[in-house]
C-alpha cells in the first residue's frame, strides 16, 4: 500500500523538525558558533535554501529549539509526576537521561554560551528557565498540599533552589559518573523535601 502523501504544511513541518534535530546534534558536537547553516542543512539532508525557507537565521532556530525542548521536557515531567508512583517514574527517567547525559549537557551548555555571547537570544532562554521553574514550583506546591503542610517559603523560591541544584548535580554526575548515582538529582530533591516538610 503506497504511503500517504504529505500535505505542503506537513512537509514543511517535517523539514523544520529534521533541521532542528540536526542542529541539536551539531550544537552538542561542535558548539553553536562552530556550526554553520550549511552544516545543519547537510546533516538534515537539505539545501541551504531549505534552511532559509524555514528560519530567518541561526538565532531563530536556536529560539525554536529552546522552545520545543522546554515544552517536551515539561510534558514529560508532568506525565512522570502524575499519580501515586510518580517518584519512581521520575527516578527511572533520570536513570535513562544519565545514559545520554554528556550530549544533553553539551547542548544545554552550548545554548547558555550562545545566549551569553548574543544578548538578543537571552529572553528566549530566560523564558525557558521560567517555564522549568514554574513546573518545579507546581510540583512542589502540590506535594505540600497533599501533605497538608505549609511550605517554608514561596514555592517559586523553592523551585529556584531545586532547579539550580539539578544543574549543578548533573555537572557533577557527568564529571564523576562512577561516584554519583544516575538518580542523584532525585535523591537530593527527596532530601530537601524531607527537610522542608519536617515539623
Amino acid at each position: 500500500m503506497p504511503s500517504k502523501r504529505l500535505t505542503r504544511e506537513e512537509s514543511r513541518a517535517r523539514t523544520r523538525d529534521l533541521l532542528l534535530e540536526a542542529a541539536a546534534q551539531l550544537f552538542a558536537e561542535r558548539g553553536v558558533n562552530g556550526t554553520s547553516v550549511e552544516q545543519i542543512a547537510e546533516r538534515a539532508g537539505f539545501t541551504r535554501g531549505a534552511f532559509y525557507g524555514n528560519f530567518a537565521d541561526k538565532h531563530e532556530l536556536v529560539r525554536e529549539l529552546l522552545q520545543r525542548r522546554t515544552e517536551r521536557e515539561l510534558a514529560e515531567m508532568r506525565a512522570l509526576t502524575a499519580g501515586e508512583d510518580g517518584d519512581e517514574r521520575l527516578r527511572e527517567w533520570n536513570r535513562a537521561r544519565a545514559e545520554h547525559l554528556e550530549q544533553w549537557l553539551a547542548l544545554r551548555l552550548e545554548l547558555l554560551l550562545h545566549a551569553l555571547r548574543h544578548p538578543e537570544v537571552r529572553p528566549a532562554l530566560a523564558e525557558r528557565e521560567d517555564m522549568a521553574r514554574d513546573a518545579h514550583a507546581h510540583a512542589i506546591a502540590a506535594r505540600f498540599r497533599a501533605r497538608g503542610v505549609e511550605p517554608p517559603a514561596d514555592p517559586q523560591q523553592l523551585a529556584l533552589i531545586v532547579h539550580a541544584l539539578e544543574d549543578g548535580l548533573l555537572l557533577q554526575r557527568m564529571l564523576a559518573p562512577d561516584r554519583l548515582p544516575a538518580d542523584v538529582v532525585v535523591d537530593a530533591v527527596a532530601l530537601l523535601d524531607r527537610l522542608w516538610t519536617r515539623d
